[in-house]
């Protein structure tokens, strides 16, 4: 089940699709930046063992498809 979610909502752990990507990513680290958060993450799929943890930055306003859990309601 795909959930859309505000960016102020991701923590550590979770599985997030980003905004014009395909591929999803591991939510390794979350910090607040100016004007929004930094997310860090890696690929989820670990498919891959030479890409490294990068830094996106997203505004607290922007939406997310979260996969792998259940969201409280």
């Amino acid at each position: 089940m795909e959930d859309v979610i505000l960016a102020g909502d991701v923590d550590v752990g979770d599985v997030i699709v980003l905004p014009g990507a395909d591929n999803a990513v591991l939510v390794s680290r979350v910090r607040l930046g100016q004007g929004g958060l930094i997310f860090t993450v890696t690929p989820a799929s670990g498919d891959s063992p030479g890409e490294q943890e990068r830094p996106v930055k997203m505004t607290t306003e922007v939406r997310l498809r979260e996969r792998g859990r259940d969201l409280p309601r």
